[in-house]
């Protein structure tokens, strides 16, 4: 019984997306992607010079506005999936992040771990995480990926293993 149902809808399926590519086709539309990338406009993540943020890489905060975090760092890693993962001084976190054009960054929501810890480990986290959030632009200087704010803060890490 399970396998007729199966059938049906899988040849329902079928039906359907030929009778939209017969429809688009037939209104002048090209079928499928239609999106065209041109060479020459810069894509998102790359910079003027045609920077691209660094994916799959594993970064620990160095400091704050010029303030270095001591103790146990933060940390931070933008996937090629967009998802950043790090910690940020008593919790983990994840977000979506986003490398825009001209070497610029949007940081999405957090999803946080809901560990307590003592009041500064909380203020250095809360800290980081509002810099983070309200991050600006990026660049790469040596090891280093420097995190500018949008009302003029910095954020700066070193990479790591």
């Amino acid at each position: 019984m399970n396998a007729l149902r199966l059938a049906t809808f899988l040849a329902v399926m079928a039906a359907v997306s030929g009778a939209h590519a017969q429809s688009a086709a037939t209104l002048g539309r090209p079928v499928g992607p239609t999106r065209q990338v041109d060479p020459k406009v810069p894509q998102a993540g790359e910079g003027p010079a045609g920077k691209v943020f660094p994916l799959n890489s594993s970064w620990v905060a160095v400091s704050l506005n010029g303030k270095p975090f001591t103790g146990e760092r933060p940390s931070f890693k933008l996937d090629d999936q967009l998802r950043a993962t790090g910690f940020g001084g008593c919790n983990t976190y994840a977000t979506a992040a986003y490398p825009l054009r001209e070497q610029g960054l949007a940081v999405g929501p957090f999803a946080l771990t809901k560990r307590s810890c003592d009041k500064s480990a909380m203020a250095i986290e809360q800290a980081f995480l509002v810099a983070l959030r309200s991050s600006g632009k990026w660049e790469i200087q040596g090891r280093n990926l420097i995190i500018r704010t949008q009302n003029g803060g910095q954020l700066l890490f070193e990479r790591s293993l």
